[in-house]
């Protein structure tokens, strides 16, 4: 206390004083602070700054490098000032040295990664952030390593900056998922064991296993074993209390004989040794012979001495064949060296103890033998290695840094093998990858792809031409498809720059594709073939004038009438494919010029009159024979058109209307039954006086007929064949260089070496009639026969050299009866043309491998067993009956290594390739002197047939045994077995599905309809498919099939259909175009003629009556159909003056609608084809001119309006006087005018573009480019397309573009790999065995091509093999020899099964020898385990049972998701007592789990059981049904208990699952006001009879037992309902609430109903009239159900 207290006051006098200390400090730099703050205000801060150190720069790689960065001075507020503001002693330093990285540093320099750490929550990291109190799927968190850059050789750190020079920094951190806890998984318990004892007090067991270990510190595993004590009954005898056991083997050691001659030898080496020592100086040289000498001599002392002993008897002959055998088995025995094989001896402990574990006196354990305490065994030692060899040159010994890596490579040797039981040795290679570096090393070989030229351009058939019978194949034009070849080579280095050319045309060799390591160059590309442009051509013109064949020379007399006619396209070829373009008529008369009559002039009357006879002056114009206009004096020989005679008509003359034109002529020619006739005509106008007045001529008068055409109908031209062969002109000498013309196709240029010629055939023809003198066509027009041509250059064919041959395959392989072959090929690179060098027949070779003379292999060799060696006689002397000579004992072997053929190799050779060593050591029994010796049992003998005769085997009496009577005695020593021949019957049958429908091979044939289908690859016909055969046994086991005399299938024939594609109609005609005037379409169509099926090509987008359609826009022109009208009839007159002649008539006349051509009006048309508009009047009502009244002509055309459209402008039209009038009368007025109104008389005029056309390609072509199209269009104001005139007038602005060129997507059929070769079996033997094929797309389909194939592998099944393995038997129980319990042994077998494959099968055990061809391996472990040691344990002790087999693979999973945590298994071992009394002595329970992989994810939930008064059982289920203990979350864990407060203690109540009291069923609840149940009362119940109910014709209500259901009460057999309002917490039950609501909705309902019965009602209103009803218009939809 008194310590305590001065420590207190010391406290207070300390803290004291420290608070006042820290205000004098707080005042002080308070003060400090003030200061500072005016110094700062006074004078500016000035510091340094810096900027990044540059790049490292340095003459040398390495340390020596410098790098600089810059310094400045800078004001505290940012901006830069002058150094010397500065202080210059604080200056950093601008320079520093550093490591100059070097591009070979990369070698020598990476980053060291360091382990990831712990993963560290997230929570932990951020002050403040809460950890979640419920996991669900883990928390987050971060990890961290170290990684910094160290030198590769010695791993010193160096600068980060070196590494970060060829890459960047590794991260120093990730995200990481710190997992929930998982619980440890037990099953359910097994069923409690029977009882330990069978008398007195015993323990029964029951066991449970771990079904999921704890993971991220989950709870532990409950305890695995729970035990019960159990008396069967009192023991009648006396118990016993001890037992004999025996202990484990002790460590085997070797006999003290031996150990004291091993250790003289050894004694007598170091001996040497320190001789030799001594002697090193002296004879350095000799030491290795002097040591091998003396070891000789030793070893041949001890040799001698054996031989001295052991051949004191034998001569010298049998001496020297000893000693040779004896070499030659030392020299055979070569790998004794490594294992020094010394048998020893091992002891065990022999025991009696009491059944509490303690003890006891062995003579306590009744027991008339004891157990054997010894035995041989062979002395353990470890493997033992020699050093590490040098490593070995890079296996690699060319340069290529981006190519694969090549290997150093080091071993060391076995210089002693493990035996019994020694460490095992470690891997004896090891290898590093490497780069070969130096001077000299030659770059490695460089592979790359070449490619052959691309082939013709192949264009696949339209789906229209598909039909041999209907469509020609050739001449087809558009977008195709190429192929090409692709192949790899090895580049020369010194052309390796330039890899991919192809221009130089070196074809290389080809070599194995394999080599290539980049993607390779595509086989096929689409192609476009230029469509011949076919000529077009003008119609014809007019015929010309008579004229000379030559205007230059006219001395002939014959002349010609020409018509002509003009190319409209540019066509494939030259115009020399076009027809001929000109036409001539033989005349009389010819003339080069003459005149031509353009009008008449007005009639002017004679003598200056004013009406009378006159005459009309021809206007003339000189044309030429083209009728073009030319100079007037070139027609001074022609003769000039006279003047023609005519009338003014008087006032009382007869007045007649012009003449109209003269109509088309009637022949284009005139013969002997033909002329040529044409019309005109006129009208009477108005008729003359009677008296004084010219007559009007009669009818005939008003029409004339005049010849025409009269030319004779013999028309001659020129015809022109095809241009022939370009034959090399010899006249011409040689071009030094090639000529190029390109253009020839798309995608070419041509190359071509001379000029050449080319001729063809001309001459004149007479139309209809044939050929012709020549004289007949006019020689002027003759085209030429000869032209010149360019011949291209002779191109040979370029193939490159043959490849090596493929490698022979391996002789060891399967299928040795298959002739081997190899095989080479050579590839055409470019095809000869224009008359080069043809290419070889030849491009593939074959030949036979030649025999191999042996498989490279390795196998272990035996030697002898050596003699069996006995435990020494010191350690077994006193064991009872012990003999010195005979026993247990064991005896060793050699083993050596040697290749297929023999020859010896190294032990390693074996190790690595020829599987586990052979057992070295084996058990022997040297017999004793009473023992019987017998050989092993021989092989049965061989059976003549199944079923007949019997076999046997033999064994014979070895030695002394053959001597002695008791080893006579057959019955206990049989020397041969008899048994019957086996009887074989063997069942065939077929398993499995039926293979694919498989086409033969070998056969590349056409497709069908002449097209090559799929990869040209046959795709269809009939093919075999094949169902494999099974064999078994009269016992249902697998055999081979050829037992049941079968090749192992079903073949039957099938069929693959043909695919057939969709086949369409030709194109239709066009249809004429929608409008007469202007744009419109035109259309035309294809039909389906067959639809697609079997995969061929599909159809285009068909309509809805399978048509496809085309529409392209057209432009009619508007004066292509004209309205003709013919000349007015006569007046009829319809109120006549008789006199006068004159008055109201009416004039007809007939207008049709004919087809204009050049030569005018030609044939009429249908009338709807001409502008209704445009149309001129049939007929017309007008006052006939009396005599002397005026007479007009026809009005006029009305002139146009001024544009724009004004309503203040106007249009006129007039008319001229055709007689003048008579006195006193005057002519009405000659002009008439109406104002212009917009779209009635006046119109605006715009151009309209159309929509673009379809894309359209030649006739022949199937795809590629096009051209699409637009119209222009001249459209009036009015919305009324016009000619295009009325634009082009106005001079309007053409802006667009008309035409474009366009592509057609190819149909491009899919095209496949060749088939590939069959695969290896899938399956080495089994039923499910199948053999693939497959196949790749090289071309997929585009467009309407041909889709591919959906089936791309094919398989058939293999040849059902017996499935033979080697198998354990099951343990057998563990058996300690001559003791009840302790160290025992437990044994199995290994035998050969066989089984189907499946895994269903369980298979049969069957003979050895058909497991003969198998090595001998259980589950793919080589090591085979036939015993192993094991424990029994002694009465009363707890053990460890045996562990569990391996649980499920299992995940760790959140609602099924993984967790990415990986799978793991467990298995587990329980304690097992059998002593109430040592159940303190038990072993701990154990555990153990490993990875596994293909885990699956289990979720857990609670399970809940129903309710038995106030308990339930509650327990937790894995998501597979399973029962288990942990892994159900215990924060949601179901209420096992439930209990009410206070008690349920009335009568028919219980304790509800909410925790109050409730009623049972019939009874409902009467509740207190407090919520307490009062009382369980009996529920009404309504009973509804049923049709077998007695009393089903009255409805009661009663009270019933409750107790008693009412189905269970006599005589009562309907459904009771218990009507039961409240619940069992006192409150009114769901249902109660419907009820009232249905009642006061049905009560608002009623008095709803009574108010509107009795209202009274209105008067009616009288409906509108426009209010009717308006009629149903139904739509039709198209649908058939209309």
């Amino acid at each position: 206390m008194v310590l305590a207290s001065r420590a207190a006051r010391r406290e207070g006098t300390s803290s004291g004083a420290l608070a006042s200390l820290f205000r004098v400090t707080l005042l002080f730099f308070g003060l400090w602070d003030v200061q500072t703050q005016t110094v700062t205000n006074t004078k500016p801060t000035y510091i340094w700054q810096t900027g990044p150190w540059g790049r490292c720069m340095g003459s040398e790689c390495g340390p020596g490098g410098s790098q600089s960065r810059a310094v400045w001075c800078a004001h505290s507020e940012g901006w830069t000032t002058l150094h010397t503001n500065c202080l210059q002693s604080e200056r950093p330093s601008n320079q520093q040295s550093c490591f100059r990285v070097c591009d070979w540093h990369k070698e020598l320099y990476d980053w060291q990664l360091g382990a990831w750490n712990q993963c560290m929550p997230v929570s932990m990291r951020n002050v403040g952030m809460p950890r979640p109190m419920v996991c669900s799927r883990g928390e987050e968190g971060i990890q961290t390593r170290e990684v910094g850059c160290v030198h590769k050789a010695d791993g010193v750190s160096a600068e980060d900056a070196i590494c970060e020079y060829f890459e960047p920094k590794p991260r120093l951190e990730q995200a990481c998922l710190i997992p929930c806890p998982r619980d440890c998984v037990v099953s359910e318990f097994s069923p409690w064991t029977s009882c330990s004892k069978s008398c007195g007090m015993g323990l029964q067991n029951r066991i449970r296993s771990v079904l999921a270990p704890p993971l991220f510190g989950g709870s532990a595993c409950l305890n695995l074993t729970e035990f019960r004590t159990c008396q069967p009954g009192p023991c009648k005898g006396q118990e016993s209390f001890y037992s004999l056991r025996v202990g484990p083997w002790g460590p085997c050691t070797i006999s003290p004989v031996r150990q004291i001659r091993e250790a003289r030898e050894l004694k007598a080496e170091r001996k040497a040794k320190q001789d030799r020592q001594s002697r090193q100086d002296r004879q350095g040289k000799r030491r290795k012979n002097k040591k091998k000498k003396e070891l000789k001599e030793n070893k041949g002392e001890r040799v001698r001495e054996r031989v001295k002993e052991k051949g004191k008897v034998r001569d010298p002959e049998t001496r020297e064949l000893i000693k040779k055998k004896r070499t030659r088995n030392r020299q055979n025995r070569q790998g004794l060296k490594f294992w020094d094989l010394q048998v020893g001896f091992q002891t065990r402990e022999v025991t009696c103890v009491h059944r509490s574990g303690s003890p006891a006196a062995l003579s306590l354990c009744n027991q008339q033998t004891l157990p054997v305490t010894y035995q041989a065994c062979v002395i353990p030692k470890d493997c033992e290695l020699s050093d590490w060899s040098d490593w070995s040159d890079c296996s690699k010994e060319c340069y290529d840094l981006n190519g694969r890596k090549g290997r150093y490579t080091r071993t060391r040797q076995v210089q002693q093998f493990p035996v019994g039981g020694g460490a095992v040795c470690p891997e004896l290679e090891e290898s590093e990858p490497c780069l070969p570096h130096g001077e000299g090393i030659p770059p490695c070989a460089v592979y790359n792809w070449r490619t052959t030229e691309w082939s013709d351009c192949r264009v696949d058939v339209l789906l229209s031409q598909q039909d041999r019978r209907r469509s020609n194949q050739t001449g087809l034009c558009g977008g195709g498809v190429q192929t090409r070849e692709v192949y790899c080579i090895q580049v020369p280095s010194e052309t390796s720059s330039n890899l991919s050319s192809l221009k130089n045309k070196d074809a290389s060799r080809p070599v194995d594709s394999d080599l290539c390591l980049g993607v390779p160059p595509n086989t096929t590309q689409l192609c476009h073939i230029p469509c011949p442009m076919e000529c077009e051509v003008s119609s014809w013109s007019a015929w010309g004038l008579c004229t000379f064949e030559n205007c230059q020379d006219q001395s002939t007399k014959k002349g010609f009438k020409l018509r002509k006619r003009k190319i409209m396209n540019e066509p494939t070829g030259g115009t020399g494919n076009c027809p001929h373009l000109t036409e001539a008529i033989p005349c009389e008369e010819p003339n080069c010029y003459d005149w031509l009559l353009v009008k008449l002039e007005e009639c002017v009357p004679d003598n200056d009159k004013v009406c009378g006879p006159g005459t009309q002056n021809p206007q003339v114009q000189c044309v030429n024979s083209d009728g073009k206009y030319v100079d007037r004096q070139l027609c001074r020989d022609a003769i000039l058109p006279m003047p023609v005679l005519c009338e003014v008509p008087c006032p009382k003359d007869c007045v007649l209307s012009p003449w109209t034109t003269w109509s088309l002529c009637s022949n284009s020619c005139s013969g002997k039954n033909t002329e040529g006739k044409q019309t005109r005509a006129r009208s009477i106008m108005a008729y003359n006086a009677g008296e004084g007045g010219g007559q009007c001529p009669n009818s005939s008068a008003l029409q004339e007929v005049r010849n025409c055409n009269d030319h004779p109908c013999t028309v001659y031209h020129w015809q022109t064949g095809p241009w022939g062969q370009c034959i090399e002109d010899t006249s011409v000498p040689p071009a030094n260089s090639s000529l190029s013309r390109s253009g020839a196709g798309v995608g070419t240029n041509e190359e071509f070496c001379s000029v050449g010629m080319q001729t063809r055939k001309v001459i004149c023809v007479r139309v209809n009639v044939g050929q012709v003198p020549p004289k007949k066509c006019p020689e002027s027009l003759r085209p030429e026969t000869v032209r010149p041509c360019l011949l291209p250059c002779k191109r040979d064919c370029i193939i490159t050299p043959y490849s090596d041959w493929t490698p022979c395959p391996s002789s060891c392989q399967t299928g040795g009866a298959i002739i081997k072959k190899q095989s080479r090929k050579r590839i055409i690179v470019q095809l000869p043309a224009n008359g080069g060098q043809d290419c070889p027949e030849v491009l593939f070779q074959e030949k036979e491998c030649d025999a191999s003379s042996f498989c490279p292999g390795y196998r272990w060799k035996t030697h002898k067993w050596r003699r069996c060696q006995l435990v020494p006689w010191t350690i077994r002397q006193d064991t009872p009956g012990a003999q010195e000579i005979c026993g247990p004992g064991l005896q060793t072997r050699a083993v050596s290594c040697k290749k297929l053929d023999g020859g010896p190799v190294d032990v390693s050779a074996c190790l690595k390739f020829a599987g586990p060593m052979p057992q070295l050591t084996q058990y022997c029994q040297l017999p004793c002197q009473n023992d019987c010796q017998l050989t092993n049992w021989s092989k049965f003998s061989s059976c003549a047939a199944d079923c007949v005769g019997v076999r046997t085997r033999k064994r014979m009496l070895v030695g002394k045994s053959k001597k002695r009577e008791q080893c006579k005695n057959t019955q206990m020593y049989p020397l041969s077995e008899t048994q019957y021949c086996p009887c074989n019957k063997y069942n065939a049958q077929p398993v499995g599905n039926w293979s694919d429908c498989i086409l033969p091979e070998g056969g590349r044939v056409e497709g069908l309809l002449g097209m090559k289908v799929q990869g040209d690859i046959k795709e269809c016909g009939q093919g075999y498919r094949y169902q494999a055969m099974v064999c078994y046994d009269q016992d249902n086991r697998l055999v081979e099939t050829s037992r049941c005399n079968s090749h192992g299938y079903i073949e039957e024939a099938c069929i693959i259909p043909c695919p057939s594609d969709c086949k369409l109609s030709e194109w239709s005609n066009w249809s004429r175009c929608s409008k007469s005037c202007g744009s419109g379409v035109k259309v035309r169509s294809k039909w389906l003629r067959e639809k697609p099926y079997n995969g061929g090509r599909p159809c285009p987008k068909l309509d809805h009556v399978n048509q496809v359609y085309e529409v392209v826009p057209c432009l009619s022109d508007c004066s292509q159909y004209v309205w003709v009208a013919e000349p007015w009839s006569v007046w009829k007159v319809s109120s006549v003056d008789l006199k006068e002649n004159c008055g109201e008539g009416v004039q007809t006349r007939k207008v049709r609608c004919m087809q204009n051509t050049v030569d005018g009006p030609s044939d009429p048309v249908e009338d709807y084809l001409c502008d209704p508009e445009e149309m001129p009047l049939g007929a017309r009502e007008r006052k006939l001119p009396c005599p002397e009244d005026c007479v007009l002509t026809d009005w006029g055309p009305w002139s146009l309006c001024p544009l724009p459209c004004n309503a203040n402008s106007t249009r006129q039209r007039t008319v001229s006087p055709i007689r003048q009038p008579g006195e006193g009368k005057q002519c009405p007025p000659t002009t008439e005018k109406e104002q212009c109104t917009m779209n009635t008389n006046c119109f605006h005029y715009s151009y309209n573009i159309t929509d673009w056309s379809t894309c359209q390609l030649s006739e022949r072509a199937v795809c590629g480019v096009g051209f699409k199209t637009r119209m222009l269009d001249c459209v009036r104001s009015d919305g009324k397309s016009v000619d295009l005139k009325f634009c082009e007038e106005l001079g309007l602005d053409k802006k667009w573009q008309m035409n474009a060129s366009c592509v057609v997507e190819c149909p491009v059929n899919c095209q496949l790999s060749d088939w590939s070769s069959w695969s290896e079996c899938s399956h080495a033997c089994g039923l499910a065995g199948k053999l693939w094929r497959r196949r790749t797309v090289i071309q997929a389909s585009q467009g309407d091509g041909r889709p591919c194939s959906s089936q791309l592998e094919q398989w058939k099944p293999c040849p059902v093999k017996p499935c033979y393995s080697w198998r354990y038997s099951a343990w057998s129980p563990c058996m300690s020899e001559g003791a009840q319990c302790g160290e025992g042994l437990r044994f199995r077998n290994v035998s050969c099964f066989v089984t189907d494959g499946s895994g269903k099968d369980q298979g049969s055990m069957v003979d050895e020898e058909l497991c003969g061809d198998l090595e001998q391996a259980v589950d793919g472990d080589k090591q085979i385990i036939l015993q192993e040691s094991c424990t029994v344990p002694c009465p009363g002790e707890c053990y460890l049972m045996d562990w569990t087999a391996w649980s499920p693979c299992q995940l760790s999973c959140i609602s099924g998701n993984d967790l990415g945590f990986g799978s793991v298994q467990v298995r587990s071992r329980a304690v097992v007592a059998q002593e109430p009394e040592n159940l303190l002595q038990c072993p701990e329970q154990e555990w153990e789990a490993r990875p596994c992989t293909e885990g699956q994810c289990y979720e857990y939930k609670w399970m809940t059981g129903a309710w038995k008064g106030s308990s339930r059982q509650v327990w937790c289920q894995r998501s597979d049904g399973l029962n288990v203990t942990g892994g159900c979350p215990l924060t949601s864990e179901p209420v096992a208990d439930r209990s009410c407060d206070p008690a349920c203690d009335k009568p028919r109540s219980y304790c509800t699952e909410a925790g109050i009291c409730g009623c049972e069923e019939g009874y409902t609840e009467v509740m207190t006001s407090d919520g307490v149940l009062d009382q369980c009362t009996v529920i009404p119940v309504l009973e509804i009879p049923t049709a077998g109910d007695s009393k089903a014709d009255v409805k009661t209500i009663r009270a019933l037992n409750p107790t008693q259901t009412t189905a269970n009460l006599p005589g009562h057999s309907g459904r009771t309902w218990f009507l039961q309002p409240f619940g069992p917490d006192g409150k009114l039950k769901t249902w109660v609430y419907g009820v009232a609501a249905g009642a006061f909705v049905l009560l608002v309902f009623i008095v709803s109903m009574t108010y509107l019965a009795c209202k009274k009602p209105k008067k009616p209103q009288r409906r509108q009239m426009n209010n009717r009803l308006k009629p149903l218009t139904l739509a039709y939809d198209g649908d058939a159900d209309m």
